[in-house]
């Protein structure tokens, strides 16, 4: 029987033991994810290269395999202030911290040890895949006029598929409806103190993560962070601000916006230290623009990029 596309589920839970299937269910770990490209088995191959006397192939041996999942989750907050949103676990999968103050916000923050780990099932009208021990990398996209979106790609440990029936009672009511990245609902953009007129916005946490096959072990490893982006704002009078001196003096200064205006619909991005790299002018509808690399650097530590909800 052919299989639909469009019939697709998405369950992830974080894991109490590394690697030990937490079983997520459809009512309490379903997913609202966009543009899911899942690749059940990623395999590596041993080429034979035994001598014959004639040309051809002597074959492959398969001598590891492993899973990955990329998906887009819409950046919004979780409705109420102090409520963590229904993505977080994606979220600290990708070795962030979770930090819940009731009434009040809910704050991630990047980890060095010991980062969690999570279980992806991913339905695809009655086959199911799962991926145990997963870990992944995030980045964040913010464009004018368009929803902002969170983009991960997970590695974790490859499990056989199944025919197992799509489960019933999806629920997907901590997903609240994103808010268009414009004017009103994204009112501020600071870089190096400077309030900008920002077209896009994109920052990569550079997760560095390593699937590993050894004798007596197979694992998925995060070895280091390196987190960097890209911004296109508007060119100001260098009375303003002079980016290009910044550039060449490699000046350290705060970047921080905010995105959603009322209680429970903010989302906001802030870096300590973040200096400027590789400027280069653009024209957007006749406009100068002038676009920079970013690179985030941590203050005291573990603390190069905060995302708070509130």
């Amino acid at each position: 029987m052919a299989k639909l596309m469009r019939n697709v589920l998405l369950l992830a839970k974080l894991e109490s033991v590394v690697g030990t299937d937490p079983v997520p269910t459809a009512p309490l770990n379903s997913m609202l994810a966009r543009a899911i490209t899942p690749q059940p088995v990623v395999a590596e191959f041993a080429e034979r290269t035994n001598i014959r006397p004639y040309f051809g192939t002597g074959g492959q041996v398969a001598v590891a395999q492993h899973s990955e999942c990329e998906l887009e989750i819409e950046l919004a907050s979780s409705g109420v202030a102090g409520t963590a949103p229904a993505w977080g676990p994606l979220l600290q999968a990708c070795s962030f911290s979770e930090t819940v103050t009731a009434s009040t916000d809910v704050k991630y923050a990047p980890v060095t040890n010991n980062p969690k780990t999570a279980t992806l099932y991913y339905y695809l009208d009655g086959v199911l895949h799962k991926m145990t021990n997963s870990r992944g990398n995030v980045a964040f996209e913010l464009n004018a006029k368009s929803i902002p979106v969170m983009r991960f790609k997970f590695t974790g440990l490859y499990t056989a598929a199944t025919d197992t029936p799509l489960p019933t009672g999806a629920d997907y009511t901590g997903f609240k409806a994103p808010l268009a990245v414009n004017k009103v609902n994204t009112p501020s953009m600071t870089l190096h103190g400077v309030s900008a007129a920002m077209q896009s916005l994109s920052i990569d946490m550079g997760n560095q993560i390593v699937y590993r096959n050894l004798i007596g072990s197979e694992s998925v490893i995060m070895t280091d962070r390196k987190p960097n982006g890209q911004t296109s704002i508007e060119m100001v009078p260098v009375a303003s601000y002079a980016w290009h001196e910044a550039v060449r003096l490699g000046t350290l200064d705060a970047f921080s916006v905010v995105h959603g205006v009322s209680a429970g619909s903010i989302v906001q991005i802030d870096a300590p230290k973040v200096q400027l790299t590789n400027p280069q002018y653009a024209d957007s509808d006749g406009i100068a623009m002038i676009n920079l690399g970013l690179d985030l650097q941590p203050d005291t530590g573990n603390d190069e990029i905060i995302i708070t909800v509130k």
